[in-house]
Parts: structure tokens; C-alpha cells; sequence
């Protein structure tokens, strides 16, 4: 097996998701199997470095009265993880190794904040410059001062440390019987699973005795040392087609936001924009390789729909300002009880709009399109059994319409007639945008429903027959309603600015176009996304028939070590 070969059936799948995470996984794999070397009769029987190992924690433990001089003792079948080559023997970590963690030195709290940050710190989220709570400055024994140091950390990951340090009490500092040794079982470490060694989620940790019963797959020595070398030949390969995938990566997403920027560009001519949007419908889809840049291609639509960019203005349709004085007296009935909405459009273009509006456009608000007001729920606490006991009438909570994508099919619960006493059902139809934790995600009731005051309902005037439109601006409007929200742990806003809120109405025939237009390229999008998946998987399933054709050892080898 040799790297150019790795490279050339890489560039098959550099595209998979993780593809160079999982070659460094499967490489470990690999080595800490025996299958990524070959094994060499002439190399030292593993009993030699069994016996060697005991030494070494004879004399380095003599000074804590835990001499013995016998070998490690190898695994029973039963305990062995999975099969290796007859060469190698398995061994648990503790008997292979010697802890230093009872010479670290403790630095007191006045010390940590008067001394120099001069030594690297080992601890559980990898090295970082600063003091912590031990001193380590011992080299590896019996090989001199530049020596090195295994540290595993309670996360857990192994690496070498050198020279002088710093470290807390979740990291383990071990010794061995050579720095090449050490190398090996830092590979070996990183390659095992350690779930069922480490106690502990949001801090997770790992004591002496759990590291110590670690299984570790052991080959001879010299075999060790051509394992080491070829693992550092392959990552040092991985680390450059990773860079190679990241700069592709990084062009692809300049081209796209490129293509995109062009196509919302506002004040692009009509001529410009038909050109701008050829090449991004006819390009996007071949410079499009993650499902995260189809998300971006969406509000490109969404964007381009209501500033009137994305179908034909007619100057035989009725403008909209006459649409919203002829709906005026409807609106106003619905939102009786409540705020009362002014009937006055304005097709105003100036300074305090966004941005231009087409011929026939009007600036309104979402109290003169509809009813508009926050959902109800009164009763505290909210989750009071009593309201939900034997429910029937579905309640919307702000993470149903959060999981929507445009259309709410889901409800969270039922309420019964106590619940539904202090809320009020919303039709089907409803615009529902969420002002509290998810803030102004947006979405379509699909059935008669309630929901909380941290949702806000729009149900337009009979003319405009949906609001599908009004969930397409909001989509758009999204980012800048966000800056309204107080820097709280729970950020929310107000009705009041969300009836503040400046929406570009297109006259109702256009709608009817821009909404068919938008459906018609959401399908595009969602073809794009299913081949994007379908593509995913294939490279997936082809990267791991290409890891396994380029990195496993010839058959020769194979039954050699068996």
C-alpha cells in the first residue's frame, strides 16, 4: 500500500461528508489491527518486549515498593476486542505503562496568578497558553532530558507532551520504555473506543483504574516503529488533501455567493437580471455540492419574490393600493376588539423603505392585510395538567411552527375545554410567526388550532385568498427582525414592532404569479436536494469500498500474520 495510490482513488470521493475525518479514523483502524504494515518474521518476538516492559516498571517503580518483574499477562480469548495478527499479544494499558500523575507538582491559586504563562497546558480541551493546577517537568526516565511524555486526557484523546508543562487533575501523565513505544500507544489510544472508560457527559472523565483496564493490541517493537512511521506518512497526506477539499470548498462558496449577490442585486436592470438569473438557475445546480448551499439558493427566491424580481410586472393588473382600500373595512372587522388598522396605502418610494418598489407595489403592514395578534394562553402554569387532560382542540407551540419549513403539520398537544376557555382557536390558513425563543420563524397553519402568546397569527382578508405570500417576506425579513430582540437569555420581541414592520405588496394578480413561480422553484430546489442526497450516499458508500481497496495490506501479508 502506498500514498500515491490513496491519492488517486481520493479524488473520487473528496466530496463525501467527513471523507477526510474518516480516512484518519480508518487509518488508525487499520494500524492498531495489524493490517496496516506487514509483519516481518525477522522482527523480536513480542515476549521480548513483554519481558523488556517488566524491567523498565521494576526500576522505575522501585521507589514506591511496587516491584515486579513479570511479564504483562496477556488477555484471555473471551476478553480480546477482535482478532490480530498471531505476532502481537493483548495486554491491558495499565501493566504496559508507568503513571506519573503523583509527580505533578500543585501550583497554589497565588502562584497561578503572579507566574509567567510560559508553559504549555495540557488538560481537557487540548493545549492552550495559560497555568493550571499542576507543574510536570520530569523528562521520560532512562532516555535523557529531551524526553517525552504520553499525557491522556479525559475526553479522551493521548498526544506526546515534552519538556516542561502544565496540567490538571482529568489529565494522566505516563511513562514507558521509549518514546517510540509511547508514539505507538498514543495511536493505539486514539484509535479505540473509550466510551465504556469514561464516566461523566458534561464534563466527561477517565480515573487510573479505568485507564489501566483499557485492552491495547501489542506488536513487537520493531513492527511498531514501521506502524508509527507509515501512520505519520498517511495523516501528513490527509492533512493535505484537507487543505486541497477546503480551498476547493472555499471557491465553490464564492461562486455561489457570487451568483447569488448578483441575483438580488436591487438595482440590477431589468436586461441585467434575466442574464444574472440564467447563469445562477442554469450554474447553481454544478457548483452545488452541500445541502447547506441550497438553503441560500431558497432565499434567493424568497428574496427575489418580493422585491419584484421575479416574475412580470403587467400594467393592466390592479395596483395594490386600491386592493388594500377595498379590503380596509374587512380588516378592520377582523381585527375589532383589538388594534384598529389605518386604511391608507402608500406606494411611497423614499428613505424610510428598504428599497424600490416595482409599478403597481404598495408598502403596507400586516394590520392592514388582516387580523393580526398573539395567541392566547392565560392560564399559569402553562403546562397545568388540567388544560390538557382528554384535549381535542390541537395547540401550536413556537417549536412546531420552528420545524414547519412554511407549512405547520404538527401540534404539541390537545387542549380540552379548560384549555381552549383561556387560549382561541385560529383557523387553517393562519400565518403563524413565533416572537419568543425561535424568533420569527414562520409557517402556514394546516388545521384549526391554538397557540401561545409567543406566536402571533395573521389571517388576511378574504381577497388574498392565502398568505402564502406574506410567509415568503417573512422568511426575508427574518434576519432584520432578529436585531430587534433584546441580548437576553430568551430572546423575543413585541408585537408592536412586528406590526411596525414594512411589507412590499405586490397587486393580487402578481401574487398569484410570484406564488406559483416560488413553488415551481422550491420543486427545483427539492430535486436538487434529493440528488445532493443521492449523491452523498453514493460517495459514501464509495469512499469506504476505496479506504478499504487502497489502505488493506496485500492478501500475501494478510495470511502471513494469520
Amino acid at each position: 500500500m502506498n500514498a500515491a495510490l490513496l491519492l488517486q482513488h481520493y479524488d473520487q470521493i473528496s466530496d463525501a461528508a467527513d471523507s477526510v475525518d474518516r480516512l484518519r479514523r480508518f487509518i488508525l483502524d487499520l494500524a492498531v489491527r495489524g493490517r496496516l504494515t506487514a509483519q516481518i518474521t525477522a522482527d523480536d518476538e513480542v515476549d521480548d518486549l513483554l519481558n523488556d516492559i517488566a524491567k523498565h516498571k521494576s526500576v522505575t517503580e522501585r521507589s514506591r515498593r511496587r516491584i515486579s518483574a513479570n511479564a504483562p499477562e496477556r488477555l484471555s480469548q473471551e476478553d480480546q476486542p477482535y482478532p490480530i495478527p498471531l505476532t502481537w499479544a493483548w495486554v491491558r494499558f495499565g501493566d504496559i505503562v508507568v503513571s506519573r500523575d503523583s509527580e505533578r507538582v500543585p501550583v497554589s491559586k497565588a502562584d497561578r496568578e503572579k507566574r509567567e504563562k510560559t508553559y504549555d497546558y495540557y488538560g481537557a480541551s487540548g493545549v492552550i497558553d495559560r497555568i493550571d493546577d499542576y507543574l510536570f517537568e520530569k523528562p521520560l526516565l532512562l532516555i535523557g532530558e529531551d524526553g517525552a511524555n504520553l499525557v491522556l486526557r479525559s475526553k479522551p484523546i493521548a498526544f506526546i507532551a515534552r519538556g516542561k508543562y502544565w496540567v490538571n487533575n482529568h489529565a494522566h501523565v505516563l511513562d514507558g520504555i521509549s518514546e517510540g513505544f509511547l508514539r505507538f500507544l498514543e495511536i493505539s489510544i486514539n484509535a479505540t473506543d473509550l466510551t465504556p472508560f469514561v464516566t461523566g457527559t458534561a464534563q466527561p472523565k477517565m480515573n487510573q483504574a479505568k485507564m489501566n483496564s483499557i485492552p491495547v493490541a501489542l506488536p513487537p517493537l520493531a513492527e511498531q516503529h514501521r506502524i508509527v512511521a507509515k501512520v505519520d506518512e498517511l495523516l501528513a497526506l490527509c492533512d493535505q488533501l484537507e487543505e486541497a477539499r477546503n480551498s476547493r470548498e472555499a471557491t465553490r462558496d464564492k461562486l455561489t455567493a457570487a451568483s447569488l449577490t448578483r441575483l438580488t442585486d436591487a438595482r440590477s436592470i431589468v436586461e441585467e437580471f434575466r442574464d444574472s438569473a440564467r447563469f445562477a438557475l442554469g450554474a447553481l445546480p454544478s457548483i452545488t455540492h452541500r445541502q447547506d448551499q441550497i438553503k441560500g439558493i431558497r432565499q434567493a427566491i424568497f428574496d427575489l419574490a418580493v422585491r419584484g424580481k421575479l416574475v412580470e410586472q403587467y400594467p393592466n393588473d390592479e395596483p395594490a393600493s386600491a386592493l388594500l382600500e377595498r379590503v380596509s373595512e374587512e380588516v378592520e372587522r377582523l381585527n375589532s376588539g383589538g388594534r384598529k388598522a389605518k386604511s391608507k396605502a402608500t406606494n411611497q418610494n423614499s428613505e424610510e423603505f428598504p428599497f424600490d418598489l416595482p409599478r403597481g407595489w404598495a408598502w403596507t403592514t400586516f394590520p392592514k392585510v388582516g387580523k393580526f395578534g398573539r395567541g392566547k394562553s392565560k392560564h399559569r402554569p402553562r403546562n397545568d395538567p388540567k388544560l390538557f387532560s382528554d384535549g381535542i382542540y390541537p395547540m401550536v407551540q413556537t417549536g412546531d411552527v420552528a420545524r414547519s419549513q412554511g407549512r405547520v403539520n404538527t401540534f404539541s398537544a390537545k387542549y380540552n375545554d379548560c384549555g381552549l376557555q383561556q387560549s382561541m382557536v385560529w383557523p387553517s390558513g393562519t400565518l403563524c410567526i413565533t416572537i419568543a425563543a425561535n424568533i420569527a420563524d414562520s409557517g402556514i397553519l394546516q388545521f384549526d388550532a391554538c397557540f401561545p402568546d409567543s406566536v402571533v397569527g395573521l389571517v388576511p382578508a378574504s381577497e388574498f385568498e392565502s398568505a402564502v405570500y406574506f410567509e415568503f417576506f417573512v422568511r426575508t425579513a427574518k434576519s432584520n427582525l432578529l436585531e430587534f430582540a433584546p441580548a437576553t437569555a430568551q430572546k423575543n420581541i413585541n408585537l408592536g414592532i412586528l406590526e411596525a414592520v414594512k411589507i412590499p405588496l405586490p397587486p393580487l394578480a402578481e401574487q398569484k404569479r410570484i406564488v406559483a413561480k416560488v413553488d415551481e422553484l422550491m420543486g427545483i430546489c427539492d430535486q436538487l436536494e434529493a440528488s445532493l442526497s443521492a449523491a452523498e450516499t453514493k460517495r459514501a458508500r464509495l469512499l469506504e469500498a476505496t479506504l478499504r481497496e487502497a489502505l488493506e495490506p496485500a492478501q500475501g501479508a494478510l495470511k502471513a500474520a494469520e
